[in-house]
């Protein structure tokens, strides 16, 4: 008979979950907007290279993967990354590892919400939509883990049947477009696609971020994470070979909607109507996914309070941080009244790499006992994640240098207020 696992301590969250919910929730990060918008700036960008350059993003997704996963089974605990540096590199990398992934996180979650309103709704309705769409989700999410895993689960298996669709009707059908040549392949545009690529596998390593809540974490955490990785590297594949097939390299440059246009070759309406319902359901599932993600990273960042301690609440009944999940979807709403989908995604993929970045550089310093994976993966991932941020547009790299700035600046001060207190703090009770 097996014993059942004892309650959860004040403050630790409950592991309730398997390794299928584990490996869902993966899907449900990586199998969002991404795919259904990344061909087109992609094939733009590297042109008859285009294969080439998914091949790049797939590769370095797998070597920070690995990296996550060896990491995930030493700690198994909430907040990925930011708990990882500070335990292989110091309090500094940890905390830019962390506040990356937040603010990446949340710049992403607001680009999932405008995609999938922008499927849902299009024209005047988008934000307002989308807004409605994050304030949904984050109560879903405050009314516990296992209710969100239920819900990836619906919304990952309709965006794979749009996916399948998809695929099919790429294989099977081609535009006029498909015979023209696309721009010759360079070796800056096929890292260029890679980095627009990168976006659409992002996610892999949210299962780690919910460490202190699966189940046997040492055995499930790594297998989900290569597992769900596995799984989408062949269905993007799939997906790019076909939409090649049906529009062409230049076809496929000028889609505003790559997969809409490859669901428009069969003549039929009723794809495209598939594609759509795929699309914002897909953009449902990567957004549900992140609000969870961020809210453990948040969770552990106030325990050590590189963020302030009232982030680090959790609710008594349901065992989440809910304080920090409801302050981060109001902000994911602001973000959505504000910004736009291009400038969202690519101040994320500033974020998203730096957390990579840090996440391989702590991988590289685990003892043989503890390592999985050869050293030469996690360099390889480091090195692929500073070539894919010097692709990303100025502006971008620029705004994520000044929030990454506002955040060093914050723990700065802090650490000196904490190391100096005032004269009232020192006077005796």
């Amino acid at each position: 008979m097996t014993t059942p696992p004892p309650p959860p301590q004040s403050g630790a969250l409950a592991r309730r979950l398997g390794l299928g919910d584990a490996i869902t929730l993966g899907l449900g990060s990586m199998i969002g907007a991404g795919v259904f918008a990344a061909f087109a700036p992609a094939a733009a960008a590297a042109g008859a290279g285009l294969l080439v350059g998914l091949v790049v993003a797939g590769f370095i997704a797998f070597c920070n993967a690995t990296s996550s996963a060896q990491l995930a089974a030493q700690y198994p605990t909430s907040g990925g990354t930011y708990v990882y540096g500070r335990e292989r590199l110091g309090e500094w990398p940890g905390f830019v590892a962390g506040w990356s992934f937040v603010v990446g996180k949340t710049a992403s979650s607001a680009a999932m919400a405008l995609t999938f309103a922008g499927y849902a709704v299009p024209g005047a309705w988008v934000k307002p939509v989308a807004i409605v769409a994050v304030a949904a989700l984050t109560v879903v999410n405050t009314l516990g883990v296992t209710r969100t895993a239920l819900l990836t689960r619906i919304l990952v298996a309709v965006s794979l049947l749009a996916l399948t669709v998809a695929i099919v009707i790429g294989f099977s059908h081609t535009a006029a477009s498909a015979a023209q040549p696309g721009a010759p392949a360079s070796l800056y545009g096929v890292l260029q696609a890679a980095g627009f690529l990168f976006f659409a596998f992002a996610g892999y390593a949210r299962i780690a971020t919910m460490g202190e809540e699966v189940v046997d974490p040492a055995r499930t955490i790594p297998r989900a994470i290569t597992t769900a990785l596995v799984i989408v590297l062949v269905l993007y594949a799939l997906v790019a070979i076909s939409a090649l097939h049906a529009l062409g390299a230049a076809g496929l440059a000028e889609a505003a909607a790559p997969l809409g246009a490859v669901a428009q070759t069969s003549g039929a309406a009723w794809p495209d109507v598939v594609i759509r319902i795929g699309a914002a359901t897909a953009a449902l599932g990567a957004l549900l996914a992140m609000i969870a993600g961020i809210g453990r990273t948040s969770l552990a960042m106030a325990r050590n309070r590189d963020i302030p301690a009232w982030f680090s609440a959790v609710h008594p009944r349901f065992r989440v941080p809910y304080r920090a999940e409801l302050a981060l979807g109001l902000i994911v709403c602001v973000l959505v009244a504000v910004t736009d989908l291009r400038g969202a995604i690519g101040f994320s993929s500033f974020g998203v790499l730096l957390y990579y970045l840090v996440a391989n550089a702590s991988a590289w310093t685990q003892d043989r006992a503890h390592r999985r994976y050869p050293r030469a993966l996690a360099v390889a991932g480091a090195i692929g994640c500073v070539i894919l941020v010097a692709t990303l547009p100025v502006g971008s790299i620029a705004a994520g240098v000044v929030v990454l700035a506002v955040g060093i600046g914050y723990r700065f001060v802090r650490l000196r207020t904490a190391h100096h207190p005032t004269p009232l703090d020192q006077e005796e009770p």
